[in-house]
């Protein structure tokens, strides 16, 4: 196939056009470097540039104060940030709060409960996890380390709008699927930790955004690569990081800062995600499954009246040119996942689709 579909897969997910095309022409190459970026030292001029722009990009576009925050380049996935939080910041005898509303809350509160205890201040179970908790819900511990909350579930398609209080307790946030889909205060966060696969770059790279003075807590003895400490000292050239993904994701800073950056990208989001949510509320056809105050603008979900009719629509969707709109195994359904880079287009065809879908099965 040499065309391109609408790919609306969850992740590893949809990349800017212009970045595949600059990655292509420089694959071979970097200009005047005669060498792919695969190729060169992590620790050469060249990376170094590489290293430095992908940082200041991300610092210009969530406005990362240049005191007290340090940014890291880490590997491992938001999998590994859920025992590494606990292991660095949650000690023994101590407590954290949890807030669950999907499945990668649940996964995050299952590490931690290796490390010590955990608080369930919320959980969305009871409506199977279709919104986010009102402020008056959260079962919080004032003396808690820490509150930690899953920003959007991309299972689920349910989102935070808002920050809860946490009445100075450090707010921490697993943001991988929308990160750098609109503003942000990072201010509000102690710390900030997101797989870069949906929004950022591509699979293998983790971006951690973390508050310096909570290096403070870390306890002595850890394994060397699960210690904050030696990513923050060593700039996260400790081991070879994963250089292609830190370029990538500097040309996706550069993108987005030519789209108006997360102001602009918020506008077009929005757009999208209005565009798709309307063709759901439509019909009785089909069925959203977030709760309208916490719908997702990066993961839309939403039923079909059956099981087999939902596999239809999604074979014929992919025989169509609109792939990964399966939902996950865990909860079933149809999901869209449009991210940052998925083109308007792509939803038109989608909602289209959608129409002609119900028109020949409702």
């Amino acid at each position: 196939m040499s065309e391109r579909i609408f790919n609306f897969s969850a992740g590893p997910a949809v990349l800017p056009v212009p970045v595949l095309e600059q990655a292509r022409a420089e694959m071979l190459s970097l200009p005047g470097v005669g060498m792919s970026v695969m190729e060169i030292s992590h620790r050469s001029k060249t990376f170094d540039e590489i290293h430095r722009g992908a940082e200041s990009g991300l610092r210009e576009l969530l406005g990362i104060p240049d005191e007290g925050y340090r940014v890291l380049f880490l590997q491992g996935g938001a999998s590994l940030q859920f025992s590494m939080i606990p292991l660095n910041l949650l000690p023994a005898g101590a407590s954290a709060d949890y807030i669950v509303t999907g499945s990668w809350g649940k996964k995050a509160v299952k590490e931690a409960k290796r490390q010590a205890a955990v608080n369930v201040a919320a959980d969305m179970a009871d409506s199977r996890y279709s919104r986010v908790p009102d402020q008056g819900e959260l079962k919080l511990d004032a003396g808690a380390a820490y509150v930690h909350l899953t920003s959007n579930e991309t299972i689920e398609g349910v989102e935070w709008k808002e920050e809860p209080e946490t009445a100075g307790v450090p707010l921490i946030s697993d943001a991988s699927s929308n990160i750098c889909s609109r503003p942000l205060d990072v201010s509000k966060y102690a710390l900030i930790y997101a797989g870069a696969q949906k929004n950022l770059g591509p699979s293998g790279l983790t971006l951690v955004i973390l508050r310096e003075d909570l290096l403070g807590r870390v306890p002595e003895g850890l394994h060397t690569m699960l210690d904050y400490r030696t990513h923050v000292q060593n700039d996260s050239l400790y081991n070879t990081p994963n250089t292609w993904g830190i370029y990538i994701l500097n040309l996706v800073c550069r993108w987005l800062k030519e789209r108006g950056g997360l102001e602009g990208m918020a506008r077009e989001n929005e757009s999208k995600a209005q565009l798709l949510y309307g063709a759901i509320d439509a019909t009785d056809f089909f069925r959203g499954h977030a709760a309208p105050e916490a719908r997702s603008l990066m993961n839309v979900t939403f039923r079909l009246p059956s099981e087999e009719l939902e596999k239809k629509f999604t074979a014929e969707a992919t025989a169509a040119g609109l792939d990964g709109l399966k939902g996950h195994r865990s909860v079933g359904g149809i999901r869209a996942s449009i991210y940052n880079a998925f083109p308007r287009e792509g939803v038109e065809a989608l909602v289209s689709f959608m129409r002609e879908f119900e028109s020949k099965n409702g």
